[in-house]
């Protein structure tokens, strides 16, 4: 019952945009914290943003720029990560993941992230 759908990637040019989302689902939305992650063969999985549930605030990776945006929709239950001009490296399976929360101590790489989605690939490439 308990489910996350990521959607919104696909293949595009360096210097396109994308939103990618995350659809939840079996869960009550508005006390868990989401989060964006990225892994590619070349690289480790690596931690790209997140939000929390209560208020709102948002935490990003010392290691990327502002190009990235993450966000979230209540109402909808969906969070979002806006990617603004994709460059090859951004190619990557982008996954988005829930933590209630209650039970944890921070938001932020080292979150015991509940729930993973399947992910979505971006391809970057001319």
């Amino acid at each position: 019952q308990v489910q996350v759908v990521e959607s919104g990637g696909g293949l595009v040019q360096p210097g396109d945009s994308l939103r990618l989302t995350c659809v939840a689902s079996g869960f009550t939305f508005r006390n868990y914290a989401m989060s964006w992650y990225r892994q590619s063969p070349e690289k480790s999985r690596e931690f790209l943003a997140a939000v929390t549930s209560f208020a709102g605030s948002t935490v990003y990776a010392d290691s990327i720029e502002d190009r990235f945006t993450i966000s979230r929709d209540n109402a909808k239950n969906t969070a979002y990560l806006q990617i603004n001009n994709l460059q090859p490296e951004d190619t990557a399976v982008y996954y988005c993941g829930a933590a209630h929360e209650d039970y944890i101590d921070s938001v932020g790489e080292n979150t015991p992230w509940n729930f993973w989605g399947q992910g979505t690939r971006v391809t970057v490439s001319s």
